[in-house]
């Protein structure tokens, strides 16, 4: 399914600012379809499921990915609905090709943040053309939106990748470096977030630091989110010197080889 064209302008902020919402590009039938998925997800866990909320916390922190081979809802909504073209427009790209798609969920109470990092460290590519779609299924307050550090994608960093848990990956000397301290450096940055509806979505890149909060109201929504990570024309699978998040265990694919077969499926073009 294609999309509508987006405006000039949203475009342009996704390339200046690493993150624009999109507003109203899902309907309700998407929107239902992954509401399934995450429910057959949570009681059918994957092989990379985590849960990240320490017993006798309160609330409750889920991710997983890598499931949509297994799971139909993600499978559909991967290949039929408009998210593939939305983020070919984003990235100008011919060739749309599926990274993997990836869920957290936080329920009311939970007090766990997502720590500030930015995507392209952990994955197994390099390339310019990317972009990951944020996707609420449930009605996210600002306050506890997922935020982005508008122009990061452009600094020409690397930083070392960190699991969700506080501990470093070990990946040998790649040149990556720690990540400031952007929570302690807020008033020096623009900190991009909004109040979002099931049906919107944030479009950013894989370089663009971010993060988020607690879901700690426990008379608040559930915050489900599901991203689908895409890749374009110049992107490219790299062999890292250590750990990558997701390990992608299989792909027989040499280092410097367009993305392609069956863990990277072309979606467009």
């Amino acid at each position: 399914m294609t999309s509508s064209p987006l405006p000039e302008t949203t475009i342009d902020h996704f390339r200046r600012d690493g993150a624009v919402k999109l507003s109203g590009v899902f309907d309700k039938d998407w929107i239902a379809e992954l509401r399934d998925g995450i429910d057959r997800n949570m009681r059918e866990p994957g092989t990379y499921a985590k849960e990240y909320t320490p017993e006798g916390k309160p609330g409750y922190f889920f991710g997983d990915y890598c499931n949509w081979q297994r799971i139909p809802e993600y499978d559909r909504f991967l290949k039929d609905s408009p998210a593939a073209d939305l983020a070919g427009q984003l990235m100008g790209a011919r060739k749309v090709v599926l990274f993997h798609e990836h869920v957290l969920v936080k329920e009311p109470g939970t007090e766990e943040r997502t720590p500030w990092h930015h995507d392209q460290p952990y994955y197994c590519i390099e390339g310019t053309q990317t972009c990951s779609l944020w996707i609420p299924l449930d009605p996210v307050p600002r306050e506890v939106c997922v935020e982005f550090v508008a122009g990061s994608h452009t600094w020409g960093k690397r930083f070392l990748p960190t699991k969700f848990k506080g501990e470093a990956y070990e990946r040998g000397d790649e040149g990556l470096e720690p990540l400031p301290d952007i929570e302690l450096q807020r008033g020096e940055h623009t900190i991009l977030g909004w109040d979002m509806e099931p049906g919107d979505a944030i479009a950013f890149s894989f370089l663009t630091v971010h993060g988020a909060p607690g879901n700690p109201g426990t008379g608040g929504n559930r915050r489900r989110a599901f991203a689908a990570r895409f890749c374009g024309d110049d992107v490219v699978y790299v062999k890292r010197k250590g750990e990558v998040s997701p390990p992608f265990p299989d792909v027989r694919l040499n280092h410097g080889d367009p993305l392609r077969g069956e863990e990277f499926p072309v979606l467009r073009g």
